[in-house]
């Protein structure tokens, strides 16, 4: 066998080459890796508005599970009661058929008529007959009663369990829409995490801006309103926040107890007394003035009258975004009282600030 060669080593210039390469690869490797772009204010600020926005839907959607989850609840509660109360009945009409079987066995189960023709008191007969035909007939209408009580029986108890399928169904709504409430909450909180205190503060105040920029225009137009209809208008110095004006009835119960929650947080799903989402806060409002509100927004926007915007009034409801996610309570001027989302307090905006959709007056 010949003598196996060793390899000879490599030549400066092949590592030369290997050594370029490698270190370009790990240039290379390096700049994907911190390819990503820093988000700017701006598309941070966007997207948190817009993860804001899909949260509050998917809370009107809660809302409505869980408002048709309590109702099925008290439906699904209601038919066993009468369950229980029907197998009650039926438990006592049983105990009744049994002591009439254990009469007919103690008898031998002879045909009554025959035992009253052997009667040792044929005088008797006929008395005794009409009342053995009284007792027939009575057992018979037993037998009917039990036959109709097994059979509502039986349907109540079909009707309990396909309630109850259907609240199994609700609840697993309910915790999957809770699921998406928390997710698109937590993406916007991590977005926001990723800012620096400062970039945060300006978010604020881009914010605190345009509320103020909403308030001025809103001015601005019932100043116009104003001058049109011969009214002295508000001068330069006058102060863009303009007095409710005065309610009176339901709509000062309304708006007095919704100016007494100003500053409480945003809570999704909440229904106070504490925290308030928009439609809890809404529905206890209306309630303060003893009028019943469906929990939902799209339900609260068929709970009454439909308003033109410029007949508004104190007290009416009013609906923002096309698919009626958010409502508020009108104040006056231009203004409302509603629950904005999380990381905020309850407070007064212009309506002209979201994209309005509608009024409602409730009856």
């Amino acid at each position: 066998m010949g003598k196996r060669r060793k390899p000879s080593p490599p030549s400066r210039a092949r590592l030369a080459v290997l050594t370029t390469a490698v270190a370009g690869g790990a240039v290379l490797a390096a700049g994907t890796a911190h390819a990503e772009p820093t988000p700017t204010l701006a598309s941070v600020k966007e997207q948190v508005d817009k993860l804001n926005e899909e949260a509050e839907q998917s809370i009107e959607r809660y809302n409505g599970f869980q408002a048709k989850q309590q109702s099925l609840q008290a439906d699904a509660n209601r038919i066993q009661d009468k369950v229980a109360r029907g197998q009650e009945a039926m438990n006592e009409l049983r105990t009744r058929l049994g002591a009439v079987a254990g009469e007919q066995y103690r008898t031998n189960g002879i045909d009554p008529g025959i035992q009253l023709m052997l009667d040792s008191d044929p005088a008797g007969y006929l008395e005794r007959a009409a009342a053995q035909n009284q007792v027939v007939e009575g057992q018979t209408a037993l037998l009917k009663q039990a036959r109709d009580e097994q059979r509502r029986l039986d349907q109540d108890r079909a009707e309990a369990a396909a309630m109850l399928t259907q609240l199994d169904s609700v609840g697993a709504s309910l915790g999957e829409e809770k699921k998406q409430v928390q997710s698109r909450l937590a993406q916007a909180q991590a977005l926001l995490n990723k800012l620096s205190a400062e970039d945060r503060a300006r978010i604020n105040a881009q914010e605190s801006a345009e509320k103020a920029k909403a308030a001025a225009q809103q001015a601005a137009a019932a100043d116009r309103a104003s001058r049109s209809a011969g009214r002295p208008a508000a001068g330069p110095g006058a102060d863009a926040t303009l007095p409710s004006p005065s309610a009176s009835g339901r709509a000062a119960d309304i708006i007095k107890f919704a100016t007494a929650q100003l500053g409480k947080p945003y809570e999704w799903g909440s229904t106070g007394p504490n925290t308030w989402d928009c439609s809890g806060l809404t529905g206890a409002a209306y309630r303060a003035a003893d009028v019943k509100l469906p929990r939902m927004s799209q339900d609260q926007w068929n709970a009454g009258t439909r308003i033109a915007r410029g007949d508004l009034q104190p007290g009416d409801l009013v609906f923002f975004y096309e698919d009626i996610h958010h409502v508020g309570i009108y104040i006056g001027d231009g203004k409302m009282i509603h629950s904005p989302r999380t990381g905020k307090n309850v407070e007064v905006l212009p309506i002209s600030v979201m994209p309005y959709m509608g009024a409602v007056r409730p009856a």
